[in-house]
């Protein structure tokens, strides 16, 4: 009997509602001798840590350095090493784009490289939505014989891209080095299979006619393709939990993530005070949220260790919406460690804060890493979170006689 097995044979109704409130590479590293949550001043975050059970929480495995989607599919507890989704699907998915079976999906994010075609910005400055929607209407004039693409804006300098009508293979390498002062990678196949060639050949053809397309452009002039993946089916969240659950999320990769599992996704402007309005709006029509707040990442891989900060006191001052909605349960967390003095994300545990009325507390806690990891949870993987939530929430019966 696996995980799932257990937990569908286990579930039970309950009127009690579950908020999942991820604040998006959370955890952090000392500057100056405080992490981002320990410079950050959260009287009311405060508060709460020392009313609930707190702790840390490996994403995959420790030493593991998670993307987001394996990261978020964890906190679902959805085993990410079982369920290998690429973020190509989850970027599409999160566009609201049609997948299709057998349809190659992957990430795009706008990069600059420099006069000798090396990458000097991976990210093109965080370049705004309508020159994203600029970029991908010229893209959109390339040709590729026996096959058709399609590529939508996401947010800033991501975009989604689909592939259709050849038979193809995710089994290429990506084209982003990870680094400046160097070209983008070109697409490798990582087996002898004739899709894999094919499809890395088709792929590399494609790449060069962005390089001439955008040649002149600037500061996004050519495109680094990661997260290749063909449409996988994968059981429903309502199926295993039986709960109700919607996803309010202003970022689109996260919108793709909650539609994968089968979650409602609320259309909502992005911010934290927004979120948390929208969040009250629907409160009455689902019986499980998950709230996701992207700027903690954001802040972190610029490397902006002050704005990181203010994130996380933004969501403190906004916090009490979520409280006053009387919550039965309510988590606090991450899905990986974005630290600013990285500038990446990172394998570190992240901060959890376990909220209901029957957490076992530690009075004095605060919500900052080393008061947590000493906390009633210690540290735990994070594909043990749903099932502490669904006992919190007095939804999983008795195992055994």
């Amino acid at each position: 009997m696996d995980r799932f097995e257990l937990i569908s044979r286990l579930k039970q109704k309950s009127t009690e509602r579950i908020v999942l409130l991820v604040l998006d590479g959370l955890g952090g590293l000392p500057v100056g001798g405080k992490t981002e949550l320990e410079a950050a001043k959260t009287p009311n975050l405060d508060r709460l840590a020392g009313m609930s059970e707190t702790g840390l929480m490996v994403p995959i495995l420790r030493g593991i350095t998670p993307g987001s989607g394996p990261g978020h599919l964890a906190l679902f507890g959805y085993d990410p090493l079982t369920y290998l989704i690429g973020r190509g699907i989850l970027s599409a998915l999160g566009v609201k784009f049609p997948v299709r079976q057998g349809d190659l999906a992957a990430r795009v994010n706008f990069a600059t490289v420099d006069a000798d075609g090396n990458v000097s910005d991976r990210r093109a400055g965080r370049i705004k939505d309508e020159v994203n929607r600029r970029m991908c209407e010229m893209i959109r004039t390339i040709e590729i014989p026996g096959a058709e693409f399609f590529i939508e804006t996401e947010k800033e300098h991501r975009a989604a891209l689909i592939f259709r009508g050849r038979q193809f293979s995710d089994q290429i390498t990506e084209t982003d080095p990870q680094r400046t002062g160097v070209p983008p990678l070109a697409v490798e196949p990582l087996d002898n299979s004739e899709a894999a060639k094919k499809t890395a050949s088709m792929l590399n053809g494609f790449l060069g006619g962005v390089r001439k397309t955008l040649k002149d452009q600037h500061p996004a002039n050519m495109i680094l393709l990661r997260g290749f993946a063909l449409h996988t089916a994968i059981p429903g969240f309502e199926e295993v939990y039986g709960l109700n659950a919607c996803a309010v999320a202003g970022y689109p990769m996260y919108k793709g993530l909650a539609s994968l599992v089968g979650m409602s996704v609320i259309e909502t402007e992005s911010g934290v005070a927004p979120q948390f309005a929208k969040l009250a709006e629907v409160w009455e029509e689902y019986d499980f949220f998950f709230v996701h707040i992207k700027y903690t990442d954001s802040a972190g891989e610029d490397g902006d260790y002050e704005r990181k900060v203010s994130v996380i006191e933004e969501v403190d001052r906004n916090i009490s919406t979520i409280l006053d909605l009387k919550p039965s349960v309510l988590a606090v967390t991450a899905d990986h460690s974005t630290p600013a003095s990285y500038k990446a994300h990172s394998w570190h545990p992240v901060p959890l804060l376990l909220h209901s009325k029957w957490a076992r507390c530690k009075a004095g806690t605060r919500f900052c890493e080393t008061d947590l990891a000493s906390g009633t949870l210690s540290t735990i993987q994070s594909l043990d979170l749903m099932p502490l939530v669904m006992a919190h929430s007095g939804r999983l019966a008795k195992f055994g006689a």
